[in-house]
């Protein structure tokens, strides 16, 4: 009898621990502002599926550069006729939510910044274009004291493999905001940046336009074909962040990326103009970039500098390897921008070395997975931060959350007195 009274005592103990770390999960994984990860009802999750394919951890991507990884996309412009259907009809969602704002296409002239309709103001709060430096709360433009955010646009090309080589010989990390249309011409570099350097990879665009000039569907298939192609190319990875070309975004054209696709929008608080160095009239040159190098890397570091740059010729690839020795040298935190925030580069996976949650993204009932513990490489590459502000699923040690250890500590304490009783 005292034997059964134990065993029935004991198991009480373990279900009501049990049933109280459970909840103690659920609330964890029920705080949106520390979740790293969009979440299971989020629009994003719903757009990437791979038709009725069950979900595993042997689902398979085809090879990237391949003619079947090739199929299926615009060879240029992205026709808005051919969208696929549960993208449209998300917008279509969105609009009729009052999601979208109802901001009219700005209009394009031969070297002015765009522009907007009359009682348009691009200053005030109902368009605050970034192009006229309205900053909207929630976008990336500085980054933490003492933290360099690095990445680089345009790529992948030709000019990208000197930097890659660079990158991974100096065992740093980058993000590369990636054009769509250039990850289709270019397959084997993209899979250096990505396979060989693990760096994370973000949204540019398909074709490289001027956002706020595109219409609602034309935004949708220039951010869509661009997340659909790296998701593609990564093992399913969701892209988590996207930089708007010529920095040209508005609520309109921010609230897409975000209410459709999940985006978090990236500017710059410093421009480099290296872009120009290839073209015909430059706006600068490789002595001046360097001048202003000089001059924000042994500055003050607050804010921390989000400089843009760009993979984009032979010319902007060495004006960034002549400062990276200033950036060193000066102490400042370097950190590919896509880990800024101390969690995750990807929007379902830690950084391009970790799991992907659930292999197939579109698993509503899956979260992402952490970093592997034991990827001192992958941690590395973080910012530190403070415990609140880290994804849930990094808070786990060794594999097991840090909660339950109380929990059956408490079950062995209670079990060792019974056992006590019982020998009475």
């Amino acid at each position: 009898m005292p034997s059964r009274l134990a065993s029935s005592v004991l198991l009480a103990v373990v279900t009501l621990a049990t049933a109280s770390h459970s909840a103690k999960i659920a609330n964890d994984y029920d705080q949106p502002s520390s979740a790293w990860y969009q979440p299971d009802d989020h629009p994003v999750h719903a757009l990437f599926k791979r038709g009725h394919v069950a979900v595993d951890a042997t689902m398979s991507y085809p090879e990237v550069g391949s003619a079947q990884w090739r199929a299926g996309y615009p060879a240029a412009e992205a026709p808005t006729e051919t969208l696929p259907k549960a993208w449209v009809d998300r917008l279509n969602a969105a609009v009729t939510a009052g999601k979208i704002p109802n901001i009219p296409q700005s209009i394009l002239t031969q070297g002015v910044a765009p522009t907007y309709p009359e009682g348009y103001d691009p200053n005030n709060s109902t368009v605050c274009s970034s192009t006229y430096k309205c900053i909207t709360p929630g976008d990336i433009w500085d980054a933490p004291t003492g933290k360099l955010a690095l990445s680089f646009d345009d790529g992948p090309l030709p000019a990208s493999t000197a930097l890659l080589q660079f990158l991974a010989k100096n065992k740093q990390k980058a993000t590369h905001f990636f054009i769509g249309t250039n990850i289709l011409n270019n397959p084997q570099v993209f899979k250096t940046a990505f396979n060989d350097n693990k760096d994370d990879i973000a949204v540019h665009t398909w074709t490289h336009p001027y956002m706020t000039s595109k219409s609602n569907e034309q935004v949708l298939g220039e951010l869509g074909w661009t997340m659909e192609i790296i998701h593609n190319s990564t093992g399913g990875r969701i892209p988590k962040y996207w930089r708007p070309p010529y920095g040209d975004s508005d609520m309109r054209v921010r609230a897409i990326a975000k209410e459709v696709f999940g985006l978090t929008t990236v500017i710059w608080n410093q421009d480099t103009n290296d872009w120009s160095l290839s073209e015909p009239v430059p706006l600068t040159t490789s002595t001046e970039i360097h001048a202003n190098m000089t001059q924000w890397l042994t500055g003050p570091k607050t804010p921390g500098l989000v400089i843009l740059e760009h993979e984009l010729s032979n010319a902007s690839v060495q004006s960034f390897i002549d400062a990276y020795p200033m950036m060193t040298s000066n102490k400042w935190n370097v950190v590919s921008l896509a880990a800024l925030d101390g969690g995750a580069s990807y929007q379902n996976a830690y950084d391009s070395s970790a799991p992907v949650a659930a292999a197939n993204v579109g698993d509503l009932n899956v979260k992402a997975p952490a970093a592997p513990a034991s990827s001192s490489t992958t941690q590395a590459s973080k910012p530190s931060g403070t415990t609140a502000g880290k994804p849930k699923a990094a808070q786990r040690n060794g594999g097991s959350y840090n909660e339950p250890v109380t929990f059956v500590s408490v079950g062995v304490t209670l079990f060792s007195v019974l056992l006590g009783i019982y020998s009475l």
